[in-house]
């Protein structure tokens, strides 16, 4: 079987998102447990499981992407991504850091990530 170009691409960016989840997740379970407070760490997990929800959103984007082709699929594939950054790395970034700044930009992915499961089931509503 030959792989349409867009999930194709869809489909590494998704198993390289998964691949850092699971890096940053051993991060917190082994390397932060000694030197941030058990409070924090709940935070740093919170980030780590939507990372890991919206990796596998966009390796299931991708399999959707070839399956079907003619469907334009990039916006929920960009939310995840980008909500991602703004949710996750913000988690983990507060965790790190202290600054509130950080856990004042969380919400902002969280929305990106309603948007692009929202845009994901219009798209795929109106396929025939």
């Amino acid at each position: 079987m030959i792989l349409h170009p867009l999930a194709k691409k869809t489909l590494v960016l998704g198993s390289v998102m998964l691949a850092l989840a699971v890096l940053i997740g051993a991060f917190g379970a082994h390397g932060l447990q000694k030197i941030v407070a058990a409070d924090k760490l709940v935070t740093f997990e919170t980030g780590v499981r939507y990372h890991f929800y919206h990796g596998f959103g966009i390796l299931l984007v991708g399999i959707l992407q070839q399956v079907f082709q003619s469907a334009k699929l990039q916006v929920p594939v960009g939310a995840f991504l980008v909500g991602t950054l703004l949710f996750s790395f913000n988690c983990y970034l507060y965790v790190v850091t202290g600054i509130k700044t950080f856990a004042m930009i969380v919400p902002v992915g969280g929305t990106l990530f309603v948007l692009g499961w929202i845009v994901l089931a219009v798209k795929l509503g109106k396929l025939k």
